[in-house]
């Protein structure tokens, strides 16, 4: 995979380098948006439900057993939480299988920072066998800590997942970079003290304290998610 940074955009200096870059992974890393909302849909109507895209949108971000608990009550989804989720998530798993699609510029810049030598932690809500599904197709190593849904007391936008990575990294939450793609996961980043930088997908990501808002990553170098970080942290 081609390295982000080129000979005129050379990376930053150690000093300037974030402590570690925590990444969320559906809609910020690979987009599997779509595939979790199909099988939303797919799973109310096999129950005799109705599922509108509002209704799909404003579950992004969220820990799986609180989408599977909306799934039951306003989809009517007559099935336990846990048998919920593992309908989801196997055709989300099947999908990461095939091969992800990457959103622009993410799988460069993941591995510009792996080359820059910064750490590196996924911090997603889906859980540990949805994450191995997309990290199977990364080199081994990539990420230096995953914090997934399933070891989480307490999902975004609780601070809870953020604390956990940078305890695993062993740096501090307000040293690392958060790059997130939703309302949710932002709330849980900053709620966590660390800097934000997000890169609406599917859903609007209001301006906020201690968050710089990016149309993408498409193009960007480890220097220029440097700078978006700082600008994060300088408005925090």
């Amino acid at each position: 995979m081609p390295s982000p940074t080129t000979p005129d955009r050379p990376v930053p200096s150690a000093a300037a380098l974030p402590a570690a870059v925590l990444w969320d992974m559906d809609g910020t890393l690979v987009d599997t948006e779509p595939v979790w909302w199909a099988a939303e849909r797919a799973l109310v109507e096999a129950h005799g439900g109705t599922w509108s895209d509002e209704q799909a949108l404003s579950l992004v971000g969220s820990q799986l057993e609180v989408s599977a608990e909306v799934l039951r009550v306003q989809g009517g989804v007559d099935l336990p939480v846990p048998e919920v989720i593992e309908v989801l998530a196997a055709s989300v798993v099947a999908d990461l299988v095939k091969g992800p699609r990457w959103r622009p510029g993410a799988r460069e810049l993941v591995a510009g920072l792996a080359e820059a030598g910064v750490p590196q932690a996924l911090v997603t809500m889906s859980w540990r066998h949805i994450a191995d599904a997309m990290l199977g197709h990364l080199p081994e190593g990539t990420f230096d800590a995953v914090v997934t849904g399933d070891v989480c007391e307490r999902g975004k936008p609780h601070p809870e997942p953020y604390l956990r990575a940078a305890e695993a990294l062993g740096v501090r939450p307000e040293d690392c970079v958060a790059v997130e793609d939703s309302p949710t996961g932002v709330a849980s980043a900053v709620a966590a003290g660390v800097p934000v930088v997000a890169v609406p997908h599917a859903v609007v990501v209001p301006a906020r304290a201690g968050v710089t808002v990016l149309d993408g990553l498409g193009g960007m170098g480890v220097d220029d998610l440097v700078a978006a970080g700082r600008r994060a942290r300088d408005a925090g």
